[in-house]
């Protein structure tokens, strides 16, 4: 149905980079989201009255709330596609995950007055009516809520949406909720067991776990989350193709949104080259990543020296030292500068935040290791410390 929708109602609807496209999407998965979980209300309402199920009853609210998340992720959307102005000259788009978090938040207060219902149903248990009507309202209420989790799941994936994503988590916990007031039915109806308060409690502990997934997935991007492998592989595939620069580091990616990327990094050129040629050359490859990764690229260049033996073995020794230290150590930005008395080797080194000795215990065993350098040689070190990409 959302396939045939989009084709009717979204112009350029595979062009999915389109933050135009973005918007119309996430508008329309919740409208239909919106007449779908009104529409399981009403169905899951009336089989609770006539049930006197409360498991069921609370289902019910539950497609009620989600129908209010649906519009939440609908007013996201449209908020999140307006474009940049003076105030926020990176755009709106975190707004979806703002939209995101608000949905996970209503998920968990479902979570809670689901808990509370059912524990007051424990204390006094009713028998619960079981009919082929309100068998036949459950089994398409968990069909609808598959279908649901699927098209979000898919739409969220191709869309990188974390409002989507937590839409999708809402809908599996919706499903397995709808399944346990399904089983919790048919066993009251069978048997002497009256376990409606029991799946009840069941049913909250779930949807409260989905919540904290959900929402712990739309806070990591609006915290600042570590940048994908796999695209920050990309970028320095498409720097390092380059045969101007000569390596690359301190790259650091911005996020303001899906599709609103801004990235900075250091590239590192020849000490000799013409400075108007790897100008334009960087140009080249900024270009190039905003076209290709639909990012802002912003690239400084790094002079360094190629020609001199001295430099290049003293590089080699250091490069051996951190090795020795720990193998997720690198450096960059080297330079040597001899004096009478002794020579300073100048640079940068960079470690992962998961590695446990400090930055001053790197330092200190740095400087060690290069004062046991064959002649007088001192450290200058700053650290940075950079995230291990999964």
């Amino acid at each position: 149905m959302i396939s045939l929708l989009s084709r009717l109602f979204i112009a350029d609807y595979e062009n999915t980079s389109s933050q135009q496209v973005r918007q119309k999407y996430g508008m329309l998965c919740g409208a239909v989201g919106i007449g779908l979980n009104i529409m399981l209300f009403i169905g899951k309402f009336i089989a609770g009255i006539l049930s006197g199920s409360i498991a069921i009853t609370a289902d019910a609210v539950n497609n009620l709330s989600d129908a209010g998340s649906s519009v939440i992720t609908l007013i996201g959307f449209k908020m999140a596609g307006q474009k940049p102005d003076s105030q926020h000259p990176f755009g709106h788009g975190r707004i979806e995950y703002i939209s995101g978090l608000l949905v996970a938040g209503a998920v968990l207060l479902m979570a809670y007055e689901l808990f509370r219902t059912s524990v007051s149903k424990l204390r006094s248990p009713q028998e619960v009516e079981c009919t082929p009507l309100i068998v036949c309202i459950l089994i398409v209420s968990i069909l609808v809520k598959l279908y649901m989790s699927y098209y979000n799941k898919k739409l969220g994936k191709k869309l990188n949406s974390a409002a989507m994503n937590a839409t999708a988590a809402d809908s599996i916990g919706d499903t397995l909720s709808t399944s346990l007031v399904l089983a919790a039915t048919l066993i009251g109806y069978f048997t002497d067991l009256y376990i409606d308060g029991w799946c009840g409690i069941l049913v909250a502990l779930f949807i409260f776990y989905t919540g904290i997934q959900a929402m712990k997935d739309t806070l990591n991007p609006l915290l600042g989350q570590s940048p994908d492998k796999a695209f920050v592989d990309r970028i320095k595939s498409i720097v390092m193709e380059s045969p101007t620069v000569l390596g690359v580091h301190d790259l650091i990616v911005h996020e303001y949104g899906p599709g609103r990327i801004i990235i900075s990094l250091h590239a590192e050129v020849s000490a000799n080259g013409d400075i108007i040629v790897i100008h334009d050359e960087i140009d080249n490859i900024e270009r190039r990543l905003e076209e290709e990764l639909l990012c802002t690229a912003t690239i400084h260049m790094d002079p360094i020296v190629t020609d001199n033996e001295h430099v290049t073995q003293m590089k080699f020794e250091v490069e051996n030292l951190l090795v020795e230290i720990d193998p997720q150590l690198t450096f960059h930005d080297f330079r040597m500068v001899e004096g009478k008395s002794h020579t300073n080797l100048i640079f940068d080194v960079a470690a992962p935040f998961e590695l446990k000795m400090t930055d001053n215990e790197i330092i200190d065993l740095v400087k060690d290791g290069v004062r046991k350098f064959d002649g007088n040689y001192y450290a200058v070190i700053h650290m940075d410390r950079e995230p291990v990409l999964l």
